[in-house]
């Protein structure tokens, strides 16, 4: 039997990091769509089913050719993969009472292969509406999180289900059971190495692009688009190659000059920069046959992503012309990375995922472009901390393999936008308050008149902001983040928890300020959050790393004066398809958050709440929008 791997996609938002973990192992893999006829996977020793945003009961849930069951390899079904192979085999799927989001302790069976060497309580990630109530015959139920079955096997076909996700972090030894998986129980021995496909990626570029023909390379400063140009020049003549720094009004502070600073050290022969902030702020546009507005009078996050993301590619296409470069004959390259296609719900990566939210570098005319074979992406096979590995390799400065990530969009998607004078549901602000005083009196709830994105399920969700109060920083964070896990768990119309910490009470009712994206409200957030980052990246004690991976400061147009509020978002991954919030002096100086309020103050901006994000990644995204 060949040591390959297959993966049918189910549509779930973690696909990319099943391969990526598998790969970890050394195993070659191939991802291929739910619905492949089986004779397909003949040449293949185990299939992996994914997790996805539907449901096995519905009516019109994907289809699957059947007679992969039928093939005789070791298969292992993965949240709704698990559900599939329990419906299957006439076992029994509904949904549950109460839905499970987030790290979660469950019981496992060390008699079972998959949780071969582990102890019996194991900390996993659970993001799922669904659940087994009752088992197929021939299968042993082999975890479970309370009366929820977690785990099934079926010792005569060599099948295996996990209800909650192996390949991420928050399954704390989920890399183990993937390995025992594909090394104890498909007995897989070969290696795969990363820099096989640092070489494909090579290939790709020398094959697509001739000698005599031009690329045109979006070069945010970040090190995705940083390794693509590193690459470009690699495979080609750097005459070849053309970077573009396009400086939209929304970077952070003094950020431009050191991108450009930094991007001369790749061996680029041709780099211009561009300030473009008044076209991204001010221009109208059609998109799709739709009119929209400036992006100065814009609220929804989908459209704000549309209208940067189409005004990228204008201001490009504009500054390639300047030097004589159009995309009928030139590349565009970008630093695409797949978790920003499965998040977009990319057709071509995925037929069944949800679109969480559109990427800048995946909007309408780049899918265009793509279809005309004019778009190179280097990193499309790969995840934020494999992109690192690959900038290290490559031989790029750390400052740029470290660098924090910043979305294209940049502060654009850090600055929510409403109208004014909107309040909560008063009925759902008191169902709030009530659940919350329940599971610790300590702390007070309040519905938050504004919403943000988060994914639940492998769905996208858009729904309202939780925000607790008590005694500021002389807080109990465990309790804290506990409160974080189970409210939105318990109230379906929270997607995120946040904690006031320079106030202990509110005294007027919450309710949204006229806020749009403007120079002075992008000038006050990069204010906020150079102090934000700079407090929060600062050494451990004894001199140790920060354990942050990402950290940000979010303006919000919440208020019980005319001031804006300023939450603080820091997070711990390293694939970015999940994360945990950092905690206070675990993951950074227990004393950041004091002296971000002391610079706050000393700055004197214009906030009057600061807020600390304590939501994982489900069910809130790690941006807000």
């Amino acid at each position: 039997m060949n040591e390959k791997l297959a993966i049918l996609d189910c549509g779930g938002q973690y696909t990319k990091v099943i391969d990526r973990k598998i790969r970890e192992t050394g195993v070659y893999t191939d991802i291929l769509p739910m619905n492949v006829p089986s004779e397909k996977l003949a040449s293949y020793g185990a299939v992996i089913l994914s997790g996805g945003p539907s449901s096995v009961w519905e009516t019109n849930a994907p289809e699957y050719d059947k007679r992969i069951f039928d093939l005789g390899v070791p298969m292992l079904g993965i949240c709704y993969g698990m559900q599939l192979i329990v419906e299957h085999f006439h076992g029994v799927v509904a949904p549950l009472v109460k839905t499970e989001y987030g790290q979660t302790e469950i019981q496992i069976d060390p008699d079972c292969p998959l949780f071969a060497g582990l102890d019996t309580p194991q900390l996993v990630l659970m993001s799922h509406g669904d659940a087994v109530s009752k088992i197929p015959e021939g299968f042993l139920s082999v975890a479970q999180t309370g009366s929820v079955c977690a785990g099934v096997w079926c010792p005569e076909r060599n099948l295996f289900g996990v209800q909650f996700h192996p390949e991420v972090e928050p399954t704390v030894n989920g890399l183990v059971m993937l390995e025992n998986f594909v090394r104890g129980i498909c007995k897989f021995k070969e290696v795969y190495a990363l820099e096989d496909r640092i070489q494909t990626s090579i290939n790709m570029i020398q094959s697509r692009v001739g000698k005599d023909e031009k690329v045109v390379v979006l070069v945010s400063g970040g090190v995705d688009s940083a390794v693509t140009a590193a690459l470009l020049v690699k495979a080609l003549d750097p005459d070849q190659v053309y970077a573009i720094h396009i400086d939209h009004g929304l970077m952070r502070l003094n950020e431009s000059d050191r991108i450009c600073e930094n991007l001369k050290k790749l061996g680029l022969k041709h780099m211009k920069r561009i300030n473009a902030e008044d076209a991204f702020f001010h221009t109208p546009l059609q998109i799709d046959g739709v009119s929209y507005p400036p992006l100065c009078e814009v609220t929804k996050p989908e459209d704000k992503r549309a209208i940067i993301g189409q005004m990228f590619f204008r201001v490009t296409e504009e500054a390639a012309q300047s030097i004589h470069l159009d995309f009928d004959h030139a590349f565009l390259a970008q630093g695409t990375l797949r978790p920003d296609l499965i998040e977009s719900g990319n057709p071509d990566v995925s037929s069944h995922a949800h679109k969480i939210k559109t990427h800048h570098n995946d909007v309408s005319i780049i899918r265009a472009l793509r279809d005309h074979g004019k778009v190179i992406e280097t990193n499309w096979d790969w995840h934020k901390d494999e992109v690192r590995k690959v900038a290290r390799m490559l031989g790029l400065d750390e400052e740029i393999a470290s660098r924090q990530p910043f979305p294209g969009p940049g502060l654009g998607v850090r600055i929510l936008c409403a109208d004014p004078n909107t309040y909560a549901d008063k009925a759902k602000d008191a169902e709030t308050k009530v659940f919350a005083q329940s599971l610790s009196p300590a702390y007070t709830a309040h519905l938050a008149p504004i919403q943000s994105v988060g994914v639940q399920g492998d769905n996208r969700s858009y729904r309202s902001l939780c925000i607790l109060s008590g005694s500021r920083l002389d807080c109990d964070w465990d309790v804290l983040f506990h409160l974080a896990k189970e409210i939105p768990n318990h109230l379906d119309y929270i997607n995120r928890v946040v904690y006031t910490i320079n106030k202990s009470s509110f005294e007027k009712p919450l309710h949204t300020l006229y806020s749009r994206i403007c120079h002075n409200e992008a000038e006050l957030l990069r204010q906020a959050d150079a102090i934000v980052t700079g407090e929060l990246l600062k050494p451990m004690a004894k001199g140790e790393k920060t354990k942050i991976a990402q950290c940000f400061s979010v303006l919000l147009p919440v208020s019980e004066n005319t001031r804006f509020s300023l939450a603080i978002r820091a997070v711990v991954t390293s694939d970015y398809m999940t994360a945990q919030a950092a905690r206070p002096g675990v993951d950074f100086p227990a004393d950041a958050l004091s002296s971000i309020l002391v610079q706050l103050e000393k700055a004197r901006l214009p906030i009057d709440s600061v807020f600390y994000d304590l939501t994982g990644k489900p069910p809130a995204t790690v941006e807000w929008e």
